[in-house]
């Protein structure tokens, strides 16, 4: 066995146990359902999801506009109760207060979604790995059996020419004159 054997060889045991672990860990998903892992999330993983959802809304941004017009309107239009004058310290306030609670759980649900994706491209590329290392096998199996197919013509070839040079020296023979003649 040559040494490029002895490499192919070894290459191939090494793919064969990464494909035995692929489907091992494929079995073992599928063993535990795919159920969504919104039930495995705790109170704290909920409320920022929702928060993130609603606060990236164009129905939040609309409200929000809304009120926020609503104000300044009120308070540069009413003569009688202007609770924050012109330059809306309350206002600026309110939506400090709103960004210092909102970042935190957006982030949270950044960083949750940032992890499942990492989760799912971990396993996009365990994937890839399987499909390639199927396909380098389909390619060998491929191969072994265009092996076999141009040993057979090869085989059936000598074959042929075996019995063209018998018949070709049936022939010569059969028009040779004898000594006799």
């Amino acid at each position: 066995m040559t040494n490029a054997d002895k490499q192919r060889d070894h290459l191939n045991e090494d793919e064969a146990e990464l494909l035995r672990q692929l489907r091992e860990v494929r079995r073992e998903q599928r063993l535990c359902g795919s159920q969504g892992s919104a039930g495995k999330l705790s109170s704290g993983q909920r409320v920022a999801d929702m928060v993130a959802a609603t606060m990236g809304s164009w129905r939040f941004i609309i409200i929000q506009t809304t009120i926020l017009v609503f104000w300044v309107i009120l308070n540069v239009t009413a003569y009688v109760q202007r609770w924050d004058p012109y330059p809306f310290i309350l206002l600026n306030l309110a939506l400090s207060f709103q960004a210092a609670y909102a970042a935190p759980f957006i982030m949270m649900s950044q960083n949750r979604q940032q992890d499942i994706d990492r989760a799912d491209a971990a396993a996009d590329y365990q994937i890839n790995i399987k499909a390639e290392l199927e396909i380098e096998l389909l390619h060998e199996k491929l191969d072994a059996l265009r092996e076999k197919e141009v040993l057979a013509l090869t085989e059936a070839v000598r074959f042929l020419s075996s019995q063209l040079a018998k018949s070709d020296d049936a022939t010569t023979m059969a028009g040779r004159p004898t000594p006799e003649q």
